[in-house]
C-alpha cells in the first residue's frame, strides 16, 4: 500500500453537488491535481478498507475486489481511471461514496463548502487554497447520451442568457459541452450554446459569458436569490429553493427571508428541497415548529436579526429524486410530523454520513463512514414519499415545472382554506 492520504475533513451528510456562479470575474488558476494512477486505486482502497461505516461491506470481499481493480489498473488507459475507481466503489452499494476530480463540479463543491476543514490541504492544488472555477450556475442531467439543463441558479448567467430547464444543450462554441471544459479560462468571455428546445431537432443558440465560481458563496448568493413572492388570487406564496444546506449559514438564509426578507410578508410558503447538496441537520425542522418563543435582536446599526425563527402559516415541501441526504432527513420529520403537504416525487434514498478526503494526488473521496437511522428508521435505499405524487419529465419541458405549479395551487388553497 502507498502512503496515507491527506486527513479527512468534516463529518456531514451529503448529496449530488452542482455548480453555482458568482458575480465576481477573475482569472482561474486550475487546480494542480496529478493524474489518476494505480497508486490511486491503492489509496482509495486503504481508505475505503479502514473507514468504511461497514467493516463486513455488506458481505463483499473487499479484499479481491482490491487486487481486481489493482490489476485492471495496471493495463489502464489515463482516461479510463477515473471510472475505474468509481466502478470499484460502486461495488459497496452505498451512497456517499464517490471518487471526483477537477472534471467534475462536485469537486470544486465539495472542497469549498468543506474548505475550513481542508485548510491545510487545498493551497497544495489550489493557489492561496482559494477553491474556484469557471461556469455559469447550471445543473445539467445526462438522459440516453444527451445533457439536459435540470436546474438554474437564481440571478447567475445561465438565466441571464435565457436558458430553460429542459433545454438539451447540443455544445459550447461548436465543441461538446462539459460543464467544466467548456467555460475554462473563459471567465468574462463570450460562449455560444447550441441547445434544442423541443424534441424536433431544431438547434438555436445562445450566448452565455461565464464568470468565477467559488461554490460556498454561490450557493448562499443563489438561495438568497431565489426567495421571491408569487401572488395568486390575492394570496402572497412565498418560495425559496435550498440549493444547499451544508452549513447552518445556509439555514440562516432562509431564516432572515421568513422573518425580515423577501418573504416576511408572505401568506404560505413554498420550501424548495429538489436537488443541491444535503447536509441539513434535524433540528432545523424547528423553524415550522409553532412552540417556542422567537427572539429580536438590534444593535447599533438598526439591523434586527432574529434567533430562533418561527413560520406560523402554511407551508409546502417540494421534493424529487434530486432531493438527498440531510434533505431527506428533513422530508421525512416534516412529512411525518405533519408540517404540511410534500409534492413531488420520491427521493433518493441516499442517508449515510460521509467524510471527504484530500488524496495524494489532489483528487478527492467522498466516503461513507457512518449508518444514519431516523426516529430508529433507516432511509439509505428507501428514501421519503410524498403525500401528492406530482410527475417530472425534464427532456424539453421549456422551463415549465408541474412540481412547482402544484405546490402553489395547495398553498394558495391552504391560504383561502
Amino acid at each position: 500500500m502507498i502512503g496515507s492520504a491527506a486527513l479527512l475533513v468534516l463529518l456531514m451528510l451529503l448529496g449530488v453537488s452542482a455548480p453555482g456562479a458568482t458575480a465576481q470575474i477573475a482569472p482561474v488558476t486550475a487546480p494542480t491535481v496529478q493524474q489518476t494512477t494505480p497508486a490511486t486505486v491503492d489509496e482509495v482502497w486503504r481508505l475505503v478498507n479502514e473507514h468504511f461505516y461497514d467493516p463486513q461491506f455488506g458481505g463483499r470481499d473487499w479484499l479481491s475486489i482490491g487486487e481486481s481493480y489493482r490489476d485492471q489498473s495496471i493495463a489502464a488507459a489515463p482516461d479510463e481511471m477515473p471510472g475505474l475507481v468509481n466502478r470499484m466503489l460502486g461495488e459497496l452499494g452505498a451512497s456517499h461514496t464517490a471518487y471526483l476530480t477537477p472534471s467534475d463540479p462536485a469537486y470544486y463543491d465539495l472542497a469549498d463548502i468543506f474548505h475550513g476543514a481542508l485548510r491545510r490541504e487545498l493551497p497544495r492544488f489550489f493557489p492561496n487554497g482559494e477553491v474556484s472555477y469557471v461556469g455559469i450556475g447550471v445543473l445539467t442531467k445526462a438522459i440516453d447520451g444527451k445533457v439536459f439543463v435540470s436546474g438554474l441558479l437564481a440571478d447567475f448567467p445561465a438565466v441571464q442568457s435565457g436558458l430553460r430547464t429542459g433545454d438539451e444543450i447540443v455544445a459550447a462554441d461548436g465543441a461538446a459541452f462539459d460543464p467544466i471544459a467548456s467555460f475554462a479560462g473563459k471567465a468574462g468571455e463570450r460562449v455560444t450554446l447550441t441547445i434544442r428546445r423541443s424534441a424536433d431537432g431544431t438547434t438555436e443558440d445562445i450566448a452565455v459569458t461565464p464568470e468565477t465560481i467559488k461554490p460556498d458563496e454561490a450557493y448562499l448568493k443563489a438561495i438568497a436569490a431565489s426567495a421571491r413572492i408569487i401572488e395568486v388570487d390575492g394570496s402572497r406564496i412565498g418560495y425559496i429553493r435550498m440549493w444547499s444546506y451544508a452549513g447552518r449559514d445556509y439555514q440562516h438564509v432562509l431564516e432572515e427571508a421568513i422573518t425580515t426578507g423577501a418573504l416576511k410578508d408572505a401568506d404560505a410558503l413554498i420550501w424548495d428541497l429538489r436537488g443541491g447538496w444535503g447536509g441539513a441537520q434535524p433540528s432545523y425542522l424547528d423553524v415550522f415548529d409553532p412552540r417556542g418563543p422567537v427572539m429580536t435582536v438590534t444593535g447599533r446599526s438598526g439591523k434586527p436579526d432574529v434567533v430562533n425563527a418561527r413560520w406560523h402559516k402554511p407551508a409546502v415541501l417540494l421534493i424529487d429524486g434530486g432531493t438527498r441526504s440531510g434533505k431527506e432527513i428533513l422530508a421525512y420529520g416534516f412529512k411525518k410530523y405533519g408540517f404540511g403537504p410534500v409534492v413531488g416525487t420520491s427521493t433518493k434514498g441516499d442517508v449515510l454520513a460521509a467524510r471527504a478526503f484530500m488524496l495524494s494526488n489532489g483528487g478527492l473521496l467522498e466516503l461513507a463512514v457512518d449508518d444514519v437511522r431516523v426516529d430508529g428508521e433507516r432511509l439509505e435505499g428507501v428514501g421519503v414519499t410524498p403525500t401528492v405524487e406530482v410527475p417530472f419529465q425534464l427532456e424539453y419541458s421549456a422551463g415549465d415545472d408541474p412540481q412547482l405549479a402544484q405546490a402553489i395551487a395547495i398553498a394558495a388553497q391552504a391560504v383561502q382554506d
